[in-house]
């Protein structure tokens, strides 16, 4: 880990800077550092390369600085110009990253929002217009139950018989269930007329109440919502960029209709006079980014020219049968990877790098004192006992005065590799709950947590293993692992 201090002059009189030394595994200890100093800021925003990136250092926050609030900001899970609409998870993920980003304040805990190229390029829903979009309900409140329907149809959530998935909304007499993003359950709000009378979740397995709320806030299940308003600026711009609609334009005929539309996320910029990037969601965070982000965003801006000069030469050359599909100037709904990079370089971001670097006239370097971990891939190849390779590495650890951390993916991965280990002359290992208890445990007995990173890292005082290092490549990743959570690339 960093010494401390080491990373207080980061933001400081506006140099680029650059953390080197910093291993993979140990991102999350330099980010919570960082954060750990921003009393003049509302947080951290943190922009990967690429969204195992955003998993990894997602899934390590809790162990290494439970007290910080982490969230993560998706990009669409689809192609761009795409015929297809982005998930209803990524979408409400989205909206709550958002949402929450707005309403962070300065004199909160800091807020860290782990993000990726893809995102960071891509143009969103204004910031006025999803913030007018939330609504605060509670019980006592005069509520006109068939414009609520109404509401949340336009806004993306799907009318169902039973509520079980995000973005889902049912209704049996005076009772609507709404699951809403934001939240780990769903809501039944229980109507007496207009009158909004109780409003509880349920477990959407067991359908059965977990608790009362005293009020909720509603948010959007989608970037587009089909407001009268709405509708019109869709017709206008529409009208503006293309020209008159054709019969086979089912877009067109559906917006116009009030239907919503497979895949019309890829029109945003129609909806909307103007749309907002996440440097303006941001506004009063600090960034830090990825030392490998500058190529994953050339990566991605080709891959965003690519398709639309595909569906350009399509519509050109006529050769796409079935309904038309017009694509609006990728200028319009992303920017540009040099723009970004300009946007970072204005707003004082800080590069973290796994490599050394040496300091030069427009550059500052801190050094984040980390190494990759020691790996025992050489042992395993070898028909050799990996175990007694991992007890030797551990004494010598020891006489060099290191404390000792090992990271096991599981509970139950931890229990079996702490037996293993005391089978091996080591002794019992002390479980930890987070970081706090490592670096305060008495003596240099090793400890054990579960802390799920693929690669161990050291630093001058500290050493961490990974139980990956020590048994090989896991036969689950974490992208099966967390379905809900993906991200696309």
């Amino acid at each position: 880990m960093p010494e401390p201090g080491t990373l207080k002059k980061a933001f400081n009189d506006g140099l680029s800077t650059i953390v080197t030394n910093v291993a993979s595994g140990q991102e999350a200890v330099v980010l919570a550092e960082l954060c750990g100093q921003m009393s003049d800021s509302k947080g951290l925003v943190h922009v990967c390369a690429n969204p195992q990136q955003v998993l990894g250092i997602a899934d390590s926050m809790s162990f290494f600085a439970s007290w910080l609030e982490v969230i993560t900001l998706p990009a669409w899970d689809c192609l761009p110009y795409d015929r297809v609409s982005p998930s209803t998870q990524v979408i409400a993920d989205r909206i709550e990253a958002f949402s929450r980003m707005v309403a962070a304040r300065s004199e909160d805990k800091p807020l860290l929002v782990l993000t990726t190229a893809n995102a960071l390029l891509q143009k969103n829903i204004p910031k006025e217009v999803l913030t007018n979009q939330q609504t605060n309900l509670a019980p006592g409140n005069q509520v006109d139950m068939d414009a609520l329907v109404a509401r949340l149809s336009g806004e993306g959530f799907e009318r169902t018989s039973t509520v079980r998935e995000r973005g889902e909304f049912a209704i049996r007499g005076g009772i609507l269930d709404i699951f809403v993003p934001g939240r780990e359950e769903p809501l039944r709000l229980d109507f007496f007329g207009d009158t909004l009378e109780s409003i509880r979740t349920f477990d959407p397995v067991t359908q059965r109440t977990t608790s009362q709320l005293q009020n909720f806030s509603l948010q959007a299940m989608s970037e587009v919502s089909l407001t009268k308003g709405m509708i019109q600026s869709f017709r206008r711009n529409y009208l503006e960029m293309f020209g008159a609609a054709t019969r086979d334009d089912a877009l067109y005929q559906a917006i116009s209709e009030n239907r919503r539309y497979a895949g019309m996320e890829h029109w945003l910029p129609l909806f909307y006079e103007k749309l907002d990037d996440l440097f303006d969601y941001a506004e009063g965070f600090k960034f830090t980014y990825a030392i490998d982000l500058r190529e994953a965003l050339e990566s991605r801006e080709e891959q965003i020219r690519d398709h639309y000069e595909a569906r350009h030469q399509a519509i050109e050359q006529k050769i796409e049968g079935g309904t038309p599909y017009k694509p609006v100037s990728p200028e319009t709904l992303y920017l540009g990877s040099s723009e970004a990079i300009e946007y970072l370089k204005d707003n004082g971001a800080v590069g973290i790098s796994p490599f050394d670097q040496p300091e030069n006239a427009d550059t500052r370097v801190l050094d984040g004192g980390g190494r990759v971990g020691r790996n025992f891939a050489a042992e395993r190849s070898a028909g050799q006992n990996v175990f007694e390779a991992v007890s030797k590495h551990i004494r010598e650890l020891q006489s060099a005065g290191k404390k000792i951390l090992l990271a096991a993916w599981t509970e139950g991965s931890k229990d079996r590799l702490s037996q293993v280990l005391d089978e091996h002359d080591l002794g019992s290992l002390k479980a930890v709950a987070n970081y706090g208890e490592f670096t305060t445990a008495k003596g240099n007995a090793p400890s054990i947590a579960v802390l799920p990173i693929e690669h161990g890292f050291e630093t001058e005082k500290t050493a961490v293993l990974a139980e990956q290092d020590i048994l090989g490549d896991r036969l689950v990743r974490r992208s099966k692992k967390r379905k809900d959570k993906d991200f696309i690339s």
